[in-house]
Order: C-alpha cells, then structure tokens, then sequence
C-alpha cells in the first residue's frame, strides 16, 4: 500500500507543471502593494526604510557590525580639504574624528592595496620600515596599525584613523627627511607631509589670530546663523507625522501610566516639556531658541498655533529630527525603567548630570 501511494507521488512530482502566469500575476500583486506601501511614505522615511533594509542585508552578511562605533556626522562628498588635497572625514559617536584609510593614503601618496607582507596594510608597511621607524613613537606605530573600524551615516562598513594620527605621522616623515634618513622614493611622501603641515599651519594661525582679536565671537555667530539658515525653513511647512507612536508609548510604558492612551491626540503637558528635552533640545545649539519665536504660545488658548516640526528644513532639520527620534525609541525600547532609560540616554547623547534645561517648557533629565 505505501509503495503505491509513493508511487503515485512521484509521478506526480515528474507530471507537475507550474502555472507560470498565476506566478506572474501574484508577483505583480506584491510588486504594485509594496509600491503602494512606498508612495504613501515622505522621501526620508522612503530614504529611512532602504537604510533599514540594507543595513539588514549588512547585519546579516556581517555580525560584528552591531558592536562597531557609527558616525554620525561626515560624508565622501564633504571632505577635508587641506593644501589641494581631499581627505574623507566623519565624527562618530564617542566624538573621535576619523580619516578614512584610504583617504590618507592618498593625502600622503601611498598606494592603495595590500603591501608585500600579509595581514599588513601600505601605510603599516610604510610605519614599519627601518629608516622611518625609528621617529615613530611606539603608541603611534601601534594606533597606524590598528585602523579604526566603522558605519558610516550611509551605513557601510569603513576604515579610518583618528585625525591627530595624520599630524603626527607627518612630523615624523619630517624628522626622518631632517635627518638625511629617508630613500628617494620616499621624498614624495615628505613633500605631501609638508605641504599637509603649511595647511594645517595656515588653518592654526588664523584661529589664533580670531582668538586673539575676539573675531571668534562674530564667527560663532555667522556658524549660528548658518545652522539656523540650514534647519530652520524660511516658510511654514504642512503638518506631516514626524513622531512616531512608539515614542510616546515608551513615555507612557516607562512612567507606567496604564490609564492613559499614548494614541490621544489630548496629552499630559509633562509630555510636551519631555518632548522638548529628549528631542528638541539635542538639536544644535539655538534651533529650540529659534523655534519657539516663529512659532510662540498664543496668550489665548495657551498653546502653540503649529507644531515646532513644521518650522524644519525637509533638507537637514527633519531628517536630523527623524534619525534623533529612532535612537530614542531604540533607548526606550531596551530600558525596563524610566530610571534606566535616563542613564542610557545621558551616556549615549552625553547629558551631563545636573545639565540645566534650555529654557522654559522642559525639564531637567
């Protein structure tokens, strides 16, 4: 009996004929929903959703990418640009600044690639040589050797070295050419080297001399009005969901407040000054400040006429809102207490304790 039933499914197996235009046709169905889906959502969160699920690819194809450090500020097309050259630059989080490798490599004109020891990169190659090792201090052989591993803010995986490593390696090259130590085919690295420094040199001075002239003042002032200029938008933009629901329903699960729906529109004015001290407070110096003039309490009613979001650039303003608001939620989500979130909100955004609010309208965290 079970021979013939295995019979007849295996002739089965070797008779079946998929039909390829129902196929078709149910792909197309899921083709036209996702798309669907997508025209529903505002260019960040379309650009937010294709960064989720890259960096899912990514996260998958390589694990260790969930225990490496982020930048959050910095992009290939905003280099730093010194004597000519262009060198990639970002801030991650703990608020080092990175070169990229292969950006200081060709600052210095080393060639990209592999060198002729395995496991060793040109420049470690470069550090490692007799005759320019010896001006190598030891800490700096050993952080040359040891590139820093990171996500850029597009979510790739990069390679780089804390900014200070290129002026001391460059005053090393110096030294070693100073001392008649260094082969001809390394003469070219020492004229990048000094022509890295005379920049370097030019961008101190003026600096100094800002300091000393009190001109510092007014540039802090024209790099306030520049932040402003690029957050705040010169017309009132139409009201658009920025603030997901999660974020207040971590507010309202961490204060254990049962009783009340984080889907009413009517909320407990603690909200609002929470609002404004996890989120917009962590915006650049004088955005809130900026904000709450376009956009005032009405003596009246006592409340705002538009939400502060509506005051954003859809450029710079909303996206930097945007991508704030998902690592609060994630805090939110990981803490089991609003006393646990705190502490990790403080390290992660660096709150001092004690950290006086910005105003009225908020609270301390």
């Amino acid at each position: 009996m079970m021979d013939e039933q295995r019979k007849k499914a295996d002739a089965n197996r070797v008779g079946y004929q998929p039909d390829i235009q129902a196929l078709d046709e149910l792909n197309n169905r899921f083709r036209k929903a996702a798309n669907a889906r997508m025209n529903k959502l505002s260019p960040e969160q379309r650009k937010a959703a294709a960064s989720a699920g890259a960096a899912a690819r990514w996260a998958k194809a390589d694990p260790e990418r969930a225990n490496l450090p982020r930048a959050e500020f910095g992009n290939d097309d905003r280099p730093l640009k010194i004597s000519g050259m262009e060198i990639p630059c970002y801030v991650l989080e703990d608020e080092r600044r990175v070169l990229t490798a292969n950006g200081f490599q060709d600052a210095l004109k080393i060639a990209r690639g592999g060198s002729m020891k395995a496991g060793m990169s040109r420049l470690e190659l470069f550090a490692s040589g007799k005759l320019i090792n010896p001006f190598i201090a030891k800490d700096l052989y050993e952080r040359v050797s040891n590139p820093i591993s990171f996500i850029t803010p597009g979510g790739a995986r990069a390679y780089g070295y804390e900014a200070e490593i290129l002026v001391e390696l460059c005053e090393a090259v110096l030294a070693a050419r100073q001392a008649g130590r260094l082969m001809q085919q390394q003469m070219p690295i020492a004229q990048q080297c000094e022509l890295i420094m005379r920049g370097l040199a030019r961008v101190g001075i003026v600096a100094l001399v800002d300091e000393a002239t009190g001109y510092q003042v007014v540039r802090k002032r024209d790099a306030l009005a520049k932040i402003l200029e690029a957050y705040i938008s010169k017309e009132l933009l139409p009201w658009a969901q920025r603030f997901p629901l999660e974020f207040y329903e971590g507010i309202y699960r961490l204060h254990k407040w049962e009783d009340l729906d984080p889907a009413s529109r009517s909320k407990p004015g603690y909200v609002g000054k929470l609002t404004n001290a996890l989120v917009y407070e962590r915006l650049p110096e004088g955005v809130l400040q900026q904000l709450r003039t376009q956009n005032p309490v009405d003596h009246e009613t006592g409340k705002r006429k538009f939400k502060h979001h509506q005051f954003l650039t859809d450029e710079i303003g909303n996206p930097h809102l945007e991508k704030h608001l998902a690592k609060v939620i994630g805090l939110m989500q990981a803490s089991d207490s609003w006393i646990e979130f705190k502490r990790l909100f403080k390290k992660v955004f660096k709150v001092e304790d004690g950290e006086a609010p910005r105003g009225r309208g908020t609270v301390r965290i």
